[in-house]
């Protein structure tokens, strides 16, 4: 009978066909051994923070949809814009910090007294050829040790904080570039929702415009909280951040109905409780940052922008692909009326809300594979891919069926209106079937980034954006607010085919799985 490592970490000459990697051990996708444990204590907590800020914006939704139609299309305009600017701006920074903390602090946990140089040297050098580009080495031979954590730029300290450049490196970007895009938005509101599809004459510019310009207050706060969130997932913590965003949301959610009714600020009151909210949460990760990390590095260079700025501006290609399809979704849909727009808000929420729930394993699964890949222990890589794909489609399949029942009773939580809970109802079967798909997407999503495929990540996204943006364009004129959705739904099957296609071919980093 195999032993169990034995079947989790199956010897190289077993592995012929890389498209295997998806059924790999599939009767132990549940099991709590040793991977399965790592891969919950992640991927829960993360994924429960990264749905409590679209759960606090559906409360949002809901409190706004009851002072009427046009203020709630208002605010998903505004919202989409938002989310937009920020995703540019923050998922590259994130994306690309988890995945070099991660390598940083698997590398700096390396005793030098528990082997001896050769053998280090031996696992700094096994990084992939990506992470060597990233991270070159210098030095001589009887200078190894030193000159291994020079190329990493970890510098040991005395005290119990880690000194892990990224995270610097990651808290001075995300200040600067919340800065950057709340200059931005709140000087160029009314050109934004102008070119969103919201006219001088339409009833929607002057809530839109009050929430866009009063919420991008916060923009500084939400980015440094990103960033922050990105260094906690490289260090495998995903508990901080879960805690800072749930007292953040709480406070939003208390906030909500006092601005809103008792002080009669309507949206106005709506975005102020977000933005104090984003400050909270920025306040108690700094903190809890501050205590695990020594922020001030011991030299400029250490900051290593250079690292972030290769990688991330691959990620910035990809995450404007990505963003401009919702954010030109959510134009179409404010072009057909107010009431086509509320429709779509309510949906594009819940979509995104109950989709998120994977990003827990993609972040499970990056922190994990980084660490393998910087190690180079390509075993692990393999049997913690395969997991967390697996694991993928089960949750995909589940949300399906809760998407579908929840939404379909739920829907006039969101608002009184006939025609919008129509229109709802005709957007939840899409809603609903695209969970699976959503969730594989993710999920490929996160393990191409531990394995530091950000180029193909990259170049794929763009084509399927391309091919998506044309589904919309011809799909909505001809079938209206369905239109939407089918491109949506072909835009979520390009996504994850392009990551299923990268690993079943086994090329790129994934190249040792033809071994």
């Amino acid at each position: 009978m195999m032993a169990e490592e034995d079947i989790l970490y199956p010897s190289r000459d077993k592995r012929r066909i890389p498209m295997s990697i998806f059924f790999k051990n599939a009767r132990l996708i549940f099991k709590l051994d040793e991977l399965g444990s790592e891969i919950a204590q992640i991927a829960l907590p993360a994924a429960l923070a990264l749905t409590a800020d679209p759960i606090a914006s559906l409360v949002d939704t809901a409190f706004i949809g009851q002072i009427g139609p046009v203020e709630l299309a208002a605010v998903g305009v505004s919202i989409a814009l938002f989310n937009q600017a920020s995703r540019i701006a923050i998922f590259p920074l994130v994306s690309v910090t988890t995945s070099f903390v991660a390598e940083e602090d698997a590398i700096g946990r390396v005793s030098p007294e528990a082997q001896d140089c050769d053998e280090y040297l031996e696992t700094v050098s096994t990084a992939s050829s990506e992470h060597k580009e990233l991270i070159p080495k210098k030095g001589t031979y009887e200078n190894a040790y030193k000159s291994s954590v020079d190329s990493f730029d970890i510098v040991k300290i005395e005290n119990e904080r880690r000194n892990i450049p990224s995270a610097s490196s990651a808290l001075v970007i995300g200040s600067i570039l919340g800065l950057i895009q709340a200059i931005f938005l709140i000087s160029g509101a009314k050109p934004l929702l102008n070119f969103m599809g919201v006219g001088s004459d339409s009833p929607m510019l002057t809530p839109a415009h009050q929430y866009l310009t009063l919420r991008s207050l916060g923009a500084p706060a939400v980015l440094l909280s990103l960033a922050m969130q990105g260094v906690f997932r490289g260090f495998k913590d995903t508990k901080t951040p879960l805690y800072a965003t749930v007292a953040g949301d709480l406070t939003n959610i208390i906030l909500d109905p006092i601005f809103i009714f008792v002080f009669r600020l309507g949206v106005s009151g709506a975005a102020i409780a977000h933005v104090i909210s984003q400050y909270i949460i920025s306040a108690i990760l700094l903190w809890r940052l501050m205590a695990q990390v020594d922020l001030l590095p011991p030299s400029i260079k250490h900051l290593q922008f250079g690292r972030f700025l290769k990688n991330g501006f691959l990620l910035l290609l990809r995450v404007i692909a990505v963003t401009f399809c919702v954010t030109l979704a959510a134009s179409m849909a404010a072009r057909q009326g107010s009431t086509s727009m509320a429709a779509f808000q309510v949906c594009l929420q819940i979509w995104l809300a109950t989709s998120l729930l994977a990003d827990g394993l993609a972040v499970a699964g990056q922190a994990i594979l980084a660490s393998a890949f910087a190690k180079k222990d390509y075993g692990r890589a393999e049997v913690a891919a395969s997991r967390v794909l697996q694991l993928g489609l089960v949750l995909g399949l589940i949300l399906a069926v809760i998407v579908g029942v929840g939404l379909r009773f739920g829907a006039r939580l969101f608002t009184d209106d006939v025609n919008v809970l129509h229109l709802i109802s005709i957007g939840i079967p899409f809603v609903a079937a695209t969970q699976p798909i959503n969730a594989l997407a993710f999920v490929f999503d996160g393990v191409n980034f531990g394995a530091s495929d950000f180029a193909y990540s990259a170049y794929s996204m763009i084509v399927v954006s391309i091919i998506s943006v044309l589904c919309l364009f011809i799909l909505s004129y001809s079938n209206g607010f369905i239109g939407l959705w089918l491109a949506l739904t072909i835009y979520m099957s390009l996504r994850a085919f392009a990551g299923f296609w990268r690993i079943g071919t086994g090329t790129g980093p994934w190249n040792f799985l033809r071994s």
